[in-house]
């Protein structure tokens, strides 16, 4: 009964694989939970913090500069179409590339591209397809979770590799509350949105784990914010 408990021991990871990760995933279970993850997204305002960290950084972007972004583990590519949003209200030249792993995700993600700023590129994370320095910025969200320790290192250096200027790495921070809260809020989803849910909270990291990943990944520019919603980003620019 313990793994069940709406407040488990978190005191450290508690690692299981998520269904949406699955190789045979089932299609229409996988379509809902990125769904799920774009509405609490949008409700929490869990994308428009990611948003805040480009906000400070564009305060040194050039008039008429181009912007190139690369979104790790994009799912369905709504923090890149967010930001081509805000990019346009705010007159900035934004381009962006959405890189996911998955197939059948990276097919929803092309699926429902409405904007011809956004490319999709099926790759792994660990494993950018990109040279050195190709993209001004890298982003992930939501991701680091998904991976043991070393990988997440592996992430956060290619970020590192491939972007010129700076890097946004933001996730859940694990917390018994926000186990609590995620078991009750998706009672009524479907199965694999609260196995994964509850999954996630309990192998997300904690502060003093995610600054040893940047430490680690020798990306101490990035420094560590708490946001609301027990989650976090590494943001910062060279």
């Amino acid at each position: 009964m313990r793994g069940k408990s709406l407040f488990p021991d978190l005191t450290h990871r508690r690692r299981e694989p998520e269904w949406m990760d699955a190789a045979d995933a089932d299609p229409d279970e996988l379509k809902r939970s990125l769904r799920f993850i774009r509405r609490i997204n949008a409700l929490f305002g869990y994308t428009r913090q990611t948003i805040s960290h480009l906000e400070q950084f564009s305060r040194r972007w050039r008039s008429q500069e181009r912007i190139t972004i690369v979104d790790f583990a994009t799912g369905s590519a709504d923090v890149p179409h967010a930001i081509l949003r805000w990019a346009s209200r705010r007159g900035f030249d934004v381009r962006i590339v959405g890189l996911d792993l998955h197939p059948a995700t990276a097919s929803i993600a092309l699926a429902t591209k409405t904007n011809p700023l956004l490319s999709i590129v099926c790759a792994s994370a660990m494993a950018a397809p990109f040279a050195a320095g190709s993209f001004d910025y890298a982003l992930t969200s939501m991701f680091l979770h998904h991976l043991d320790e070393d990988d997440a290192v592996r992430v956060l250096r290619e970020m590192n590799r491939v972007a010129r200027r700076g890097i946004i790495a933001s996730d859940l921070l694990r917390d018994r509350r926000a186990y609590g809260w995620i078991s009750l809020f998706t009672l009524a989803a479907g199965p694999m949105v609260r196995h994964d849910a509850r999954v996630s909270v309990a192998q997300a990291f904690a502060q003093d784990e995610v600054l040893d990943l940047r430490d680690r990944a020798d990306i101490g520019f990035a420094q560590f914010h708490c946001h609301f919603g027990h989650r976090f980003a590494l943001a910062g620019e060279r």
